[in-house]
């Protein structure tokens, strides 16, 4: 593979999440496959309001939200029940966990558009958000945490030809 040149290089779009409180900049960090606002325990729905580019959009009652990457697509929001998109696609996936509501759709949006997510309710520190798994930070109600297209990218070293059709037929063959 890597020492015959035989691999190909692909570039994927991450996402920044960028958390504010009271207007004052908290906590930033970077996701390749999703952010996910969700509950610190099992109990409770979570209320949040979502605006694009400035924009409301709808509030929510859920056990949470996955904003996804097309790499993301087939982790965590697949098992949401949201869209499989072609991983070198340039595109943001926003995808409720459990919804307690009619508006359970996924919405796909530009690559380009900004997302923000208002903590409501009355549950302190009752949210997080949880970058690819991984970083966790503690969200009071009132919160926002603003996502957005990194211009970081991550560069992944691909070895086998196999193609993004190939590898999703084999899988829903075995579904």
């Amino acid at each position: 593979g890597l020492l015959t040149d035989q691999y190909q290089l692909e570039r994927r779009m991450m996402l920044k999440g960028s958390i504010f409180r009271e207007g004052e900049p908290m906590k930033e960090d970077l996701a390749l496959n999703e952010i996910v606002i969700t509950r610190r325990d099992n109990l409770r729905v979570l209320k949040f309001r979502i605006y694009v580019n400035g924009e409301y959009l709808s509030e929510y009652r859920a056990d949470g939200m996955i904003v996804a990457t097309p790499t993301g697509s087939t982790a965590y929001n697949l098992s949401a029940g949201g869209p499989i998109v072609e991983p070198n696609a340039r595109m943001v996936i926003l995808t409720p966990i459990c919804p307690h509501a009619l508006n359970g759709r996924s919405i796909v949006l530009s690559a380009e558009d900004r997302i923000e997510i208002e903590a409501l309710g009355n549950d302190d520190l009752g949210q997080v958000a949880v970058f690819d798994g991984d970083t966790t930070i503690r969200m009071m109600v009132g919160d926002r945490i603003l996502i957005e297209r990194s211009q970081v990218e991550t560069i992944l070293v691909k070895l086998k030809n196999i193609s993004f059709l190939d590898n999703l037929r084999s899988k829903l063959a075995g579904i």
